[in-house]
């Protein structure tokens, strides 16, 4: 693993450019991934199951994602999908880093904290969910950093590589996000 430098590298989120929309193509196509091991691997996503129709019913969602950026480098990808009733105020976040060499660096836990921000900024959310399994604790581990709380687990509910796996699904309400950001919460990690 490369050491960090000691003054963090800039972490922007930014709506992608048909340049930056090639990059992100590579990245969710290449089937050998590095990533594809922590996202859902027991789950045989499509290319683009990332991309939903928008509550309109436009397949635009730019605004519902953002490309995670490591100084001018496209490293990730942020999502967001209103639950059914999209009025209730429930979004499901998503997040991630397609380039191992930004892994374990405090790039997830800055990127996440900072999409739940514009999310909580944008959308009438009331409520924000990060659903993963727990085999992979560098999501779980990030979304605790950020404020979130284990509010469910199905146990060995995922099978992957011979091994059981819990499905773990984590919520963040907007008072405890509003009552975080009173008391210094919103600290650079």
């Amino acid at each position: 693993m490369a050491r960090l430098p000691s003054t963090p590298l800039p972490l922007t989120l930014r709506p992608q450019t048909a340049r930056e929309a090639l990059l992100l193509s590579l990245w969710l196509t290449d089937p050998a991934a590095e990533w594809r091991q922590w996202d859902a691997p027991y789950l045989l996503p499509a290319p683009d199951a990332h991309r939903e129709e928008a509550e309109d019913g436009e397949a635009d969602q730019s605004h519902h994602e953002r490309l995670i950026f490591v100084g001018e480098q496209a490293v990730g990808l942020v999502t967001r999908t209103p639950e059914a009733p999209s009025s209730g105020g429930w979004w499901e976040l998503g997040i991630l880093i397609y380039d191992p060499q930004h892994w374990g660096g405090g790039f997830g836990t800055r990127a996440l904290r900072d999409w739940t921000a514009l999310t909580f900024q944008e959308t009438g959310a009331h409520v924000l969910t990060l659903s993963t399994w727990s085999g992979n604790a560098r999501m779980v581990r990030a979304a605790t950093r950020v404020g979130y709380a284990e509010c469910a687990r199905v146990r060995e509910a995922r099978l992957w590589q011979g091994k059981r796996y819990a499905s773990v699904r984590l919520d963040l309400l907007r008072r405890e996000w509003e009552e975080s950001l009173k008391f210094g919460g919103d600290e650079q990690v």
